[in-house]
């Protein structure tokens, strides 16, 4: 029996509360609980006051056995931030935006910097997808030919050796000339779509959107533009989607296994996307809550399994 636990960016306070809550005790240092275990669905870092401690009650729970956990695209981020390009920059290059995003960790961090590098090489042992007989986890999109290639990529040394993704694999995988690239972006960001052309939003973060986050577990084909989105938008476009602008037609059937995720960064009352369809990022960071769904093996999932806390810390 799991506890699935969504974005969590450096809110520690939330983190024990919301454990605690579901019944958690913190025993010799590690949130423990007699029949369940967490799972972290990635973005531990970054945004918050407390990230220092965030990282260590996850990994002790990690270590102990009472959790698991895959990566985020803040990890990641954060991983690409700290490896060198060999062109004078890095493969997440430390432009304006990179650096106000990855600011606040860097600052809690500033005084231990042998610590912070060693986060980093943490990061590099995290899996970026999970998959049981009950149910998947990701963080932000299951697509199963993307996961194939990430599995099929993991079995050469070059990429992955006991257990940890090499610097090799980050720079294949932030190379936008590379098919890698497109599959790490969208199983860790999600699927997007070119908007018409001369059409933009404005994303939570203030930077202009010519791409929208689209839907990964809805059939495409014949939806329209504000239905497809994530997250509503009155800029997008009236009408239907082009099918022409629509890379692949495949999404997420509803015949399939329960998937969790974070990263869209949700609002209002946690609720099932679809029976099967759970995600577990209700904007703590911005000022909501912080989530988790209780799973007993269910192969219809329940909104009375959410249990949530509100922001605590400031």
């Amino acid at each position: 029996m799991y506890d699935f636990i969504g974005d969590i960016h450096g809110y520690a306070d939330e983190l024990r509360a919301l454990l605690t809550l579901m019944g958690y005790q913190a025993v010799d240092g590690v949130f423990r609980h007699p029949g369940r275990q967490a799972f972290f669905t990635g973005d531990f870092i970054d945004r918050g006051p407390k990230i220092r401690e965030t990282l260590q009650i996850v990994k002790s729970m990690i270590d102990n056995g009472q959790a698991l956990a895959i990566m985020g695209n803040h990890e990641f981020n954060a991983i690409c931030y700290n490896i060198a390009d060999g062109r004078g920059d890095f493969l997440r290059r430390h432009t304006e935006k990179n650096n106000r995003q990855h600011a606040e960790t860097l600052r809690q961090f500033e005084s231990c910097r042998t610590e912070y590098h060693a986060w980093i090489q943490w990061f590099k042992t995290l899996p970026m997808a999970f998959e049981a007989d009950e149910f998947r986890v990701v963080h932000a999109c299951w697509d199963a030919g993307h996961i194939s290639a990430i599995r099929e990529a993991l079995q050469s040394d070059i990429y992955c050796q006991n257990d940890t993704l090499s610097d090799r694999f980050f720079a294949i995988a932030s190379d936008k000339y590379e098919p890698l690239y497109r599959v790490i972006e969208e199983t860790l960001k999600g699927k997007e779509l070119r908007l018409p052309e001369g059409r933009f939003f404005t994303d939570k973060d203030g930077q202009a959107r010519r791409e929208i986050r689209v839907r990964w577990w809805q059939n495409p084909l014949g939806q329209a533009w504000k239905d497809l989105g994530i997250h509503f938008d009155p800029a997008l476009p009236e009408g239907l989607v082009d099918a022409e602008l629509i890379k692949s037609p495949d999404y997420y059937r509803e015949t399939e296994r329960p998937v969790f995720f974070g990263h869209y960064w949700y609002k209002g009352e946690p609720a099932l996307l679809r029976g099967n369809v759970c995600c577990l990022d209700y904007s703590v960071a911005k000022g909501g809550h912080l989530v988790a769904y209780r799973f007993n093996g269910e192969k219809q999932l329940s909104n009375n399994n959410f249990v949530a806390v509100a922001r605590l810390s400031r």
